[in-house]
């Protein structure tokens, strides 16, 4: 079983920063893809920020430029590193993986962690 286990989450002031990290239980190099998510309150789960095992990555436009997406290969650990923050990125954050198993790719969530900003 592939475990995904996420951290950094808090409250921060409108402006300050956070660094989100995502653990994960097998070699960074059998995730194909990895991605952050959110859902606030009250709203659908939308993409955050996108990275592929090349490094490629993508980001949604409310966060380019805000957030950045990276990954630590010798901690099997992709990170989000948000600044910048504004009150509309509270939301819990989780994070999802494809990797690939045996019989094929297959995804996983974490558990998330949330993230609020306020003053």
């Amino acid at each position: 079983q592939v475990q995904l286990v996420e951290s950094g989450g808090g409250t921060v002031q409108p402006g300050g920063s956070l660094r989100l990290s995502c653990a994960a239980s097998v070699s960074i190099f059998s995730i194909n893809a990895m991605g952050w998510y959110r859902q606030a309150p009250g709203k659908d789960r939308e993409l955050v920020a996108t990275i592929t095992n090349s490094g490629d990555t993508d980001y949604a436009d409310f966060v380019k430029g805000r957030f950045t997406i990276s990954g630590d290969n010798d901690k099997n650990t992709k990170y989000l590193q948000m600044n910048n923050l504004k009150p509309e990125d509270t939301a819990v954050y989780s994070c999802y993986a494809i990797v690939a198993r045996h019989w094929g790719p297959q995804g996983y969530w974490g558990q998330g962690t949330q993230v609020t900003v306020s003053s």
